[in-house]
C-alpha cells in the first residue's frame, strides 16, 4: 500500500515552533537514535542522550531538543519518504518510546463506555449489537453523560441500573471509582508511523482506537504528548474481559507517533486536552469512515489518570506512556446490514491532530506483521557496542 499521499501531513501544522522528538532507526549503526527534528532534518542526540526514556527524565530536555548542537543529522523527507515506503535499508522513523512501559486507560468516554457494554451483552457478536445498542441507548445513555466517576450521583445511578439489570463491569470502570488501566504492550514493542498493525487472523470483530498518548516521567509528571492506536479486537473482548490481553497485545498491535511533542511554552497540558483526535479508515473495497475523538470530552481528567497509574503503589523508574482511551468505536455496517464495522486487510487508518501530526498505518494479520525482534537486550547491546551506555552514577545524575 503506498502512504506517500500522507507525507505531507506527518509533521504538526506549526512544527516549526513545536520541541519534536523521534526515533531514527539507522542501518549504518544497527540500532536507533533519538532526534530532534529542527526545520528540514532530524538532529541525531543519541551521544547526549542514548534513550528517549532518559532524555524525558531531565529537567532541561526542551532546551536539550530545541539548542543542543547535536552530532550527525538526517533529512527529514527522506526519513518519512523511507518510512511510508517502509525502506527498511535507510534510516526510517520508528515509535518515539523505547524503555517506557505502555499503559492505557479504558473505558474513558461515555460512548466508548456503552459500547464496552454492548460488546459484552452480545458476547462478542457483531449481529447482536444494533439491538442491544438501541436498548441501552434508550436506558443508560441520558443518565450518565455527565456524571463524574465516583461521585455519589454516579452511586445512586449505579444503584438503578442494577435494579434494571444492566450493570456491567465497563460501567463499574466508566462511572465508578477507579478507572480501567492496564499494560497494553511490552517495552520496545510499539510500532510507528508507516508500519503495519496487527489485528489476530481468527478475529472477526475489530476495530482501531485513535487516542492521545501522554508520555510520563518516572516522577509522575507529563511531559510530552503523541498519537496512538490501540488496536482492539471485540469479539474477544466482548467474550470475557478475561481475554483483554488476547484482544490488546498482539504482534503489531500497538502504534504510536510519530513523534513526541514536549509540553513547552507553546504546547501544554491543557492544550493537549483541548486536542481533537481525528480517526480515517480508507479500505481497499473502496469503504471509507471519519470520525473525531474530543480529548475534552473524557469522563475522568489526564491527571487523575495519571495519578492511578502512577505513585505510591506503583513506580516506574523509566517513566511510561499513556493511551488515554477513546470515544470513538465504529459501527457503520461494512457489509451486510447489522454486522457493524471490522478491519479488513489492506486498511489504511490515519489517525491525525494538527498539534501532533499523522500516525498512519495499514492493517494486516498479527501473524503476517512484520516480527517485533529489538527487543531490550538487542537494544543494550547496540548501544554498548556503540560505546552510549552511562554508569549508574552518570544515569541519576
Amino acid at each position: 500500500m503506498n502512504l506517500h499521499a500522507y507525507a505531507g501531513a506527518v509533521l504538526p501544522a506549526d512544527a516549526e515552533r513545536a520541541t519534536l522528538v523521534a526515533r531514527v532507526f539507522d542501518p549504518a549503526v544497527g540500532g536507533p537514535c533519538v532526534a530532534a527534528i529542527r526545520g528540514d532534518r532530524a538532529v541525531d542526540l543519541t551521544h547526549v542522550v542514548p534513550t528517549v526514556s532518559e532524555l524525558l527524565d531531565r529537567p532541561d530536555a526542551v532546551s536539550i531538543v530545541r539548542g543542543h548542537e547535536g552530532g550527525g543529522h538526517w533529512e527529514l523527507s527522506a526519513l518519512i519518504d523511507a518510512t511510508l515506503r517502509r525502506d527498511r535499508t535507510a534510516p526510517h522513523l520508528l515509535a518515539p518510546v523505547d524503555l517506557q512501559v505502555v499503559k492505557a486507560a479504558g473505558v474513558t468516554f461515555v460512548r466508548s463506555m456503552l459500547e464496552r457494554v454492548i460488546e459484552e451483552r452480545a458476547k462478542g457478536d457483531p449481529g447482536r449489537a444494533e439491538e442491544i445498542r438501541s436498548r441501552i441507548a434508550e436506558v443508560v445513555s441520558g443518565r450518565i453523560a455527565q456524571l463524574r466517576p465516583g461521585s455519589p450521583e454516579a452511586a445512586r445511578v449505579k444503584e438503578v441500573l442494577v435494579e434494571e439489570g444492566l450493570w456491567s463491569q465497563y460501567l463499574e470502570v466508566g462511572i465508578g471509582p477507579d478507572p480501567e488501566i492496564f499494560t497494553k504492550a511490552p517495552v520496545l514493542s510499539a510500532v510507528g508511523t508507516g508500519a503495519e498493525i496487527g489485528v489476530l487472523a481468527r478475529s472477526t470483530w475489530n476495530n482501531p482506537e485513535p487516542e492521545l498518548v501522554l508520555a510520563v516521567s518516572s516522577s509522575g509528571t507529563p511531559v510530552a504528548a503523541t498519537l496512538g492506536n490501540d488496536v482492539n479486537l471485540r469479539d474477544f473482548e466482548g467474550r470475557s474481559a478475561l481475554l483483554l490481553t488476547e484482544a490488546k497485545d498482539n504482534n503489531a498491535s500497538c502504534a504510536i507517533g510519530p513523534f513526541l511533542r514536549l509540553f513547552d511554552d507553546g504546547f501544554t497540558l491543557d492544550d493537549a486536552r483541548g486536542t481533537e483526535v481525528a480517526l480515517d479508515i480508507t479500505g481497499g473495497d473502496g469503504f471509507t469512515l471519519h470520525g473525531v475523538n474530543p480529548v475534552s470530552e473524557i469522563s475522568r481528567d489526564l491527571t487523575d489518570l495519571i495519578r492511578h497509574a502512577h505513585g505510591a503503589h506503583h513506580s516506574y523508574p523509566d517513566g511510561f506512556v499513556l493511551f488515554t482511551g477513546t470515544m470513538f468505536a465504529p459501527t457503520e455496517d461494512r457489509g451486510e446490514p447489522g454486522q457493524g464495522f471490522t478491519h479488513r486487510q489492506g486498511d489504511v487508518v490515519a489517525i491525525s491532530s494538527p498539534a501532533l501530526g499523522t500516525l498512519v498505518n495499514v492493517v494486516t494479520t498479527a501473524e503476517a506483521a512484520e516480527d517485533w525482534t529489538f527487543g531490550i537486550r538487542a537494544l543494550m547491546a547496540n548501544l554498548a557496542e556503540r560505546g552510549l551506555l552511562r554508569s549508574a552514577a552518570e544515569v541519576v545524575s
